[in-house]
Formats: C-alpha cells, sequence, structure tokens
C-alpha cells in the first residue's frame, strides 16, 4: 500500500495532526474504514472511519469509560470528528497462556466496575450506539431477562423477521426463551461494565504480553455476555482465559448451561447483518435452551 504525505485537510493525516497536537509525517489507508498514520515523533495512531452517525462518539466514550476501570489494556483515545475517530496502534505480538490467564483477571476487574443500570451507555455516549453496523439502542432496564429480551434480542428478532431472513413461524422459539428467561437466566447480578462486542477480531494480543481490547460496544449488561461472545466465535486459550476469570471472580453455578441464551444476541445480530447462516444458529440455539 502507498504511503502518501498528508496535503489534504480532509484526510486522516490532518485529522490525527489535529487531535494529536503532532504533524502527520505519512499516512497509509488499509481498508475503506482504515487509515495508519505517522507522527512526526515517530508514533503511529489509526484513523477509523465511523459505522454510522454518532458511531465514533460512541466508539470513544466506550473505550474511555472501559479504560476508566484501569484493568484491561485499551489504546489511547485522541479525539473524534462527526465520523471519525483516532486511536493509539497496538504493537501486536502472538498469544500465550499467562497473557490469556491475566486477560481473564482483568476482564473480571472490568466487569466489577459495573455500570449504572442494564443499557447503561457510557457516561457521553449516545443512547443511538452500533454493534458493527447494526444499531443498538442503550436503554435503562432493573431487570436483566426483562432488558436483555426487549433491548438485546427481540429488536434483532424482528428486523430478521422482517427482512425474511427468518420465517415468522420460526420467531417463536426465540419468542419462548425470551418468556422464559426469568427462569433460565440464573441467579440476578449487578450490571457489569461490559465491551459489549468482544469477539476474537476486537481482542488483540500485544508484543508487551497483553491483550488490548479495541471496537466495543460498551454498555450495562451480564458479565456472562462478554464470555459467551468470546466462545461464540473462538479465542485464543480460551480455557486459560477462564481460568484466570474464575480466579479473580467465580461464575454462578450453571453458568456453562447459559451461554447460548447469551449468544442469542450477537447470533441476531450477526443474522441481520449477514443473513441466514447465522439465523439457522440463533434458531438452534435457542431450541437448545429450551430443551435444558
Amino acid at each position: 500500500m502507498e504511503v502518501v504525505a498528508v496535503t489534504d485537510r480532509t484526510a486522516p493525516g490532518a485529522l490525527a495532526a489535529r487531535l494529536t497536537g503532532r504533524p502527520a509525517t505519512g499516512e497509509r489507508r488499509l481498508s475503506g474504514t482504515l487509515a495508519e498514520v505517522t507522527l512526526d515523533d515517530g508514533r503511529t495512531v489509526m484513523v477509523k472511519l465511523g459505522d454510522g452517525p454518532g458511531a465514533a462518539r460512541a466508539e470513544a466514550a466506550g473505550l474511555r469509560w472501559l479504560a476508566d476501570a484501569g484493568s484491561v489494556r485499551l489504546p489511547t483515545v485522541y479525539g473524534h470528528d462527526e465520523r471519525r475517530l483516532v486511536i493509539d496502534r497496538v504493537s501486536q505480538g502472538a498469544p500465550d497462556a499467562r497473557a490469556a490467564v491475566r486477560f481473564g483477571g482483568a476482564l473480571a476487574a472490568l466487569h466489577a466496575a459495573g455500570a449504572p443500570a442494564y443499557g447503561a451507555a457510557p457516561p457521553g455516549g449516545p443512547r443511538e450506539a452500533y454493534i458493527g453496523r447494526a444499531p443498538m439502542r442503550n436503554v435503562h432496564g432493573a431487570d436483566w431477562p426483562v432488558w436483555y429480551a426487549e433491548h438485546r434480542v427481540l429488536p434483532y428478532l424482528r428486523r430478521a423477521v422482517d427482512d425474511g431472513t427468518i420465517r415468522p413461524a420460526e420467531a417463536t422459539v426465540v419468542e419462548q426463551v425470551c418468556e422464559r428467561l426469568p427462569d433460565l437466566a440464573g441467579p440476578a447480578e449487578p450490571p457489569a461494565r461490559l465491551h459489549g462486542d468482544l469477539w476474537n477480531g476486537n481482542v488483540l494480543w500485544g508484543a508487551d504480553g497483553h491483550a488490548w481490547l479495541i471496537d466495543p460496544a460498551a454498555h450495562g449488561g451480564h458479565r456472562e455476555t462478554d464470555l459467551a461472545m468470546l466462545a461464540l466465535f473462538g479465542c485464543p486459550h480460551l480455557d486459560h482465559v477462564l481460568t484466570g476469570y474464575q480466579e479473580a471472580a467465580p461464575l454462578a453455578d450453571g453458568w456453562t448451561d447459559r451461554v447460548g441464551l447469551h449468544q442469542l444476541f450477537p447470533l441476531l445480530v450477526h443474522a441481520v447483518l449477514f443473513g441466514r447462516g447465522y439465523a439457522e444458529q440463533a434458531l438452534n440455539t435457542a431450541r437448545a435452551a429450551l430443551a435444558r
């Protein structure tokens, strides 16, 4: 990819220079939504285009809120404009078991930092946010099963039905899970401070021996949701991550039986974004939850 001098005031380099206070000496486009900018002091920062209106603001607020917990590693946020975000680049290494155990303990501490309510947005973050490219509404709730059904599962189920990805008759099984959530959800827990989109692609294994988190859809929720998403799409050394987590903050009895409940949300989001394959996975997960 070509490295170019920064002359265009609308270029990523111009935004990076303004928000970091350092002249940009070059930029490299990595994709249509991501650019790498070199500063005159040798540092490299990333300029990311948000997924929609308010997305850059939501991501910046989420990164700062998660960093305030003082537990997991997150890139420094330099700021944002209406559409783009500027953060530090993470120097990447290879995952190993020790880093995974450390990450598990740090993730437990992040969750324990808490949130004002289920569905609470980060301070300064918008109510109308995103998870990936899908809109995500942050609405407060006091009861996790009710909140999770109304604001994390059913909106995406309805969208999938409206789009024809899930047939109306098939949707019944997910609706039945929502009705039974008070009995299936396990012991009540206080709202946790969630990353919110914790699939493996948003965990960067740093050259410093620590896991770093990027691209959050941060909000108050149930801590098992973050862990279920790690399991859904695979995470290197997940068993060691869970060991570190359990040593720091043991999970409630029966948590392994509830993994599917927490995966319904990301699966339905993926059904909305990517189609029928994820819809079938969501339906099978719902059927399995009802069979327990």
